[in-house]
């Protein structure tokens, strides 16, 4: 049983989604401090060959508040966002078929932080075939009061994986014999980035999957997502 486990992020990069498509179970934390300086409500989308950061602007909290808690700002016009992605990408080859997907993703009204971004992950899952089913840490999870690696672990225990994969920029926070000790084999994922034409400028990685979907179409994305990557 392969486990990931990920804090939710706002229309994340390509390498998100490969290790979604390299577990057997995938958990979203919800009962987890939000970030401000993290990319759980903003990411990055390219215009006139820059890139740009787009976000969902909160209401006012706490900087104790979990991610389950934040609210989206009433003032937030989701099709504003999306006459953004239209005058970014409309000539993009792609465009007419995420069209569909970014209108459904940005018409929700839902006001919860956390239900807003799994149902829009949940949604590309769709568009992409990924089937991997994705939990809600909060639903199930024994020992939330633990942090770091002893939290992963103890959520890995619970699903009884016997291994756990998690992106190279955790590389530094685990122990492989630590997990190990507990029967766990730790992996960490590597993505090897697809390069792809943009709008004939230099090649700008690390945007958001929506610029992966308007240069590449489905069934190539599709046939990448089980080998764009490789385990460490």
């Amino acid at each position: 049983m392969k486990v990931g486990i990920m804090q939710p992020y706002f229309l994340p990069y390509v390498g998100y989604f490969q290790l979604i498509s390299a577990v057997d179970i995938f958990v979203l934390y919800d009962n987890i401090k939000y970030t401000k300086k993290g990319w759980i409500n903003r990411n990055r989308m390219l215009r006139n060959n820059q890139e740009v950061i787009f976000s969902l602007p909160l209401k006012n909290a706490s900087d104790q508040t979990y991610i389950a808690d934040r609210l989206i700002s009433d003032e937030f016009d989701g099709q504003k966002l999306y006459r953004q992605f239209e005058a970014a990408y409309k000539k993009a080859p792609y465009f007419s078929a995420v069209q569909p997907l970014l209108q459904e993703i940005l018409s929700s009204k839902e006001k919860k932080l956390f239900q807003f971004l799994s149902a829009s992950i949940k949604i590309i899952c769709r568009y992409l075939e990924i089937s991997t089913p994705i939990l809600t840490s909060s639903d199930f999870e024994s020992q939330p009061q633990l942090s770091s690696q002893d939290r992963v672990i103890s959520i890995c225990k619970d699903l009884q994986a016997t291994q756990y994969i998690n992106p190279i920029g955790g590389i530094a926070l685990y122990s492989k014999v630590a997990f190990m000790e507990q029967g766990i084999a730790l992996h960490f994922l590597q993505s090897r980035y697809p390069s792809y034409t943009q709008f004939g400028a230099d090649f700008l990685p690390w945007l958001s999957i929506i610029d992966v979907l308007m240069f590449n179409s489905r069934d190539s994305l599709m046939s990448q997502l089980p080998t764009g990557f490789e385990l460490i």
